[in-house]
C-alpha cells in the first residue's frame, strides 16, 4: 500500500465481487443468501456485463427442470461425453465439481430467490456422434420476466444488445423465435408476434425500454433482483484499481468510485468475475491465432470486458491458464454500419442452418458443416482461409432465404431490404457471377460450388460435410423442408451474401483455479482469499465447445461453488437445513 493509503475511507464486508455478470452475481446472491455481507463492484455504469447481451443459455445436465419432464440421466453420460470432446484438455476434478455441483444450483435458485427457469429439454449437444452426447435435457435458460418487478434497479441494469434485438425488444430462442419466423405463414404465429409487439410498443412509449425481459437481460434481472432483496450492496461505474494483498492473503480492494477511491476489506474473500479479456488487445494479439495487431477479431462483449481480472490476478501471483485448444469462444460475426455512423456486432447463430444456405471463402469453396455449432464454424474458418488473406467467409443465399429467414442483421419479410444493400451490409447480384463480383470472391470457384451443392441439395443431401446429420444440426434447421431440415438447392436470383469474420462470445484462457474456484499461483497453491468465475476463471472446457451454454453453465455453477466455499458450507444438504430455519 502506498504511504497515504489512510486517505482512503474504509468499508467492511464480508465478500467482494468484481463484476456483475451471471458469474458475479452468481457469487452474490449464494453469499448473501448464507448470511454474508456482500458488496459487488461493477466498472461499467450498468450491472450485467457480457451476460446482458447473450442468449442467456446455461449448459446443466442432470438438472431439475429436465428430470420434472421425465428426462433422467445418469451423471456418467455427460462426463463421457465431456471425456471424449476434451480429449488430453479433460481435468476429472474440476468436471466432477461442475457436474455435481451445477443441478444442485439450479435447484437452489429455483426454490430461494427470483431466479427461475425455462427448459431447453429440446436442445440437443453439439456434436451427436461423440459417445455421451445428449438429445435434449441439458439446458436451461431464465424465465421470461417482467421488467415491472425490478423496481427502481431496471434503470441500472444493461439492456439488451442492439444488433439482436428489434427495435430495443429481445427475441427469445424457442416458440418466441418460431413464432417471428413464422409470421407471415402462420395466424397463431402473427397473433403471438403482434400482441408482442404492440405491448413493446407500449413499453417504449412508457417506460423508453422493453419490459419484457427474456434471455441474458432476463438472468441479470432475475440475478440483481435477488441480490437487492438479499442485501447485496450493487456498485456501478466502481472499477477495482488494486487488490489488498498481504501474506499472500488477498483481503479487498481499492475501488475508484464517483467520489474518489474507497479501500473494501473483505473479510472472507474477494471473487474475480469481470467476464475475461474479450476486448484486452494486447492479449488478444498475444493468444488469438491469426490476430497480429489484436484488432482482426469482432468481440460481441461490452469494450469495458477488457482483461481486469485477470490482470488483478496476475497481480497478486496467479496464474493464468492459456494451455487450450482455443483460448477463444468462438462466434461468426458480421461488422453493421449503423444509420448513426456507429459499428455494431451481429452473431450468426440461427440462419446458417437453415436450407438453402452455405458459407464459402474468397476462393469460392466450402469450408464446414455451416449447421454446426458458431465456434465449430469460426475454427474451420480460421484454419482454411488462405495463408497471407484476411480470415473471412460469406454466408451466400437467394432472395427466397432471405425473406424467409433473414440473413445477419437484415430481417426476414416483412422488413425491407433496401437499407441493408444501401448501407452495404448486405451483397447483392443477379447473377452468382455479380454477386462474386461485389464481394471479392473468386466468381468461377462460387459458380463451381454453388453448382455442385445444388446437385446434391436437390435430394436433400450434402455428402460433402453431412448437413442435417445429427440432433443439433436438424434442430437448428426448418423441419417443413423435407426430406432434410438443414439443405435446399439455392437457385434463381437475386442473392444475396455477409461478410462473416472471426468474433466471439468471450474468452476461454483465465485464471487457474481449483475445484472450489479458488485461485492457484505459479506452485498450484490456492491463494488464500481470492476466487474466480465466469470469464475470468480458466474454462473447464479447456478451449473446446460441447455444447451451448458452456459458458454461462460453468460461470453460474462456479460463482454458487466459490460463495459457499467463503460461507464455510461443506455439503449441499445445509442448504435445505439452512432454508428450514429461515
Amino acid at each position: 500500500m502506498p504511504a497515504d493509503s489512510h486517505i482512503f475511507p474504509d468499508i467492511d464486508c464480508d465478500v467482494l465481487i468484481v463484476g456483475s455478470g451471471a458469474a458475479g452475481l452468481s457469487a452474490a446472491v449464494t453469499a448473501a443468501w448464507h448470511g454474508l455481507k456482500v458488496i459487488v463492484v461493477e466498472k461499467d455504469p450498468v450491472f450485467g456485463g457480457a451476460t446482458a447481451w447473450s442468449g442467456g443459455w446455461a449448459w446443466v445436465p442432470c438438472n431439475p427442470l429436465a428430470r420434472r419432464a421425465g428426462i433422467v440421466e445418469d451423471i456418467e453420460q455427460p462426463r463421457t461425453y465431456l471425456q471424449h470432446e476434451l480429449g488430453d484438455q479433460y481435468d476429472p476434478a474440476m468436471i466432477d465439481a461442475f457436474l455435481q455441483a451445477a443441478p444442485r444450483m439450479v435447484a437452489f435458485f429455483e426454490q430461494h430467490t427470483s431466479l427461475q427457469f425455462a427448459d431447453g429439454n429440446a436442445i440437443a449437444d453439439i456434436h451427436g456422434d461423440t459417445p455421451g452426447a445428449g438429445t435434449g435435457g441439458r439446458s436451461v435458460i431464465a424465465a421470461p420476466f417482467d421488467a415491472r418487478n425490478v423496481g427502481k434497479l431496471l434503470k441500472r441494469l444493461r439492456k439488451t444488445m442492439r444488433e439482436t434485438s428489434f427495435m430495443g425488444m429481445p427475441i427469445m430462442a424457442g416458440a418466441d423465435l418460431t413464432a417471428f419466423l413464422n409470421l407471415t405463414r402462420s395466424l397463431s404465429a402473427a397473433w403471438h408476434v403482434t400482441r408482442r409487439f404492440t405491448r413493446h410498443l407500449f413499453d417504449l412509449a412508457v417506460h423508453g425500454r422493453a419490459m419484457q425481459l427474456v434471455n441474458g437481460v432476463a438472468l441479470v434481472a432475475r440475478l440483481a433482483k435477488s441480490a437487492e432483496d438479499l442485501g447485496v450492496l450493487l456498485w456501478e461505474s466502481a472499477p477495482v484499481t488494486q487488490l489488498l494483498c498481504e501474506n499472500n492473503q488477498v483481503h479487498g480492494a481499492i475501488v475508484s468510485t464517483g467520489k474518489g477511491l474507497v479501500r473494501i476489506r473483505a473479510r472472507k474473500g474477494v471473487v474475480l468475475a469481470a467476464g475475461g479479456f474479450a476486448n484486452d488487445i494486447e492479449r488478444r494479439k498475444a493468444l488469438f491465432p491469426r490476430t497480429p495487431t489484436g484488432h482482426e477479431h469482432l468481440a460481441l462483449p461490452p469494450l469495458g470486458v477488457s482483461g481486469d481480472g485477470l490482470r488483478l490476478g496476475e497481480s497478486v501471483g496467479a496464474q493464468i491458464n492459456a494451455d487450450m485448444a482455443s483460448p477463444v469462444a468462438w462466434a461468426p460475426v458480421s461488422q453493421v454500419p449503423h444509420g448513426d455512423g456507429s459499428l455494431g456486432h451481429f452473431p450468426h447463430i440461427i440462419e446458417r442452418g437453415k436450407p438453402g444456405i452455405i458459407g464459402v471463402l474468397s476462393n469460392g469453396q466450402r469450408f464446414v458443416n455451416e449447421a454446426n455449432g458458431y465456434y465449430d464454424y469460426v475454427k474451420a474458418m480460421v484454419a482454411a482461409a488462405p495463408q497471407g488473406e484476411e480470415v473471412a467467409s460469406w454466408l451466400i443465399c437467394n432472395h427466397r432465404f432471405q425473406r424467409r429467414y433473414g440473413l445477419g442483421i437484415s430481417r426476414p419479410f416483412p422488413v425491407p431490404l433496401t437499407s441493408f444493400i444501401r448501407s452495404g451490409y448486405l451483397k447483392t447480384g443477379n447473377t452468382l457471377e455479380e454477386l462474386a463480383s461485389a464481394c471479392g470472391i473468386d466468381p468461377s470457384g462460387l459458380c463451381a460450388t454453388v453448382s455442385d451443392y445444388n446437385r446434391h441439395a436437390r435430394n436433400g443431401e450434402d455428402p460433402q460435410f453431412g448437413r442435417g446429420s445429427t440432433p443439433y444440426n436438424r434442430k437448428q434447421g426448418d423441419a417443413s423442408q423435407h426430406p432434410n431440415p438443414c439443405v435446399a438447392p439455392i437457385e434463381q436470383g437475386p442473392f444475396y451474401a455477409v461478410k462473416v469474420q472471426p468474433g466471439s462470445f468471450g474468452t476461454f484462457a483465465g485464471l487457474k483455479v481449483n475445484p472450489h474456484a479458488q485461485v492457484l499461483d505459479h506452485a498450484g497453491q490456492a491463494i488464500e482469499g481470492l476466487y474466480a468465475a465466469g470469464g475470468d476463471m480458466a474454462s473447464i472446457m479447456g478451449g473446446h465447445y460441447p455444447a451451448g451454454g458452456i459458458n454461462i453453465g460453468p460461470a453460474l455453477t462456479f460463482g454458487y461453488i466459490a460463495a459457499r466455499h467463503i460461507a464455510g458450507v461443506t455439503a449441499f444438504e445445509k442448504e435445505i437445513d439452512h432454508a428450514a430455519h429461515r
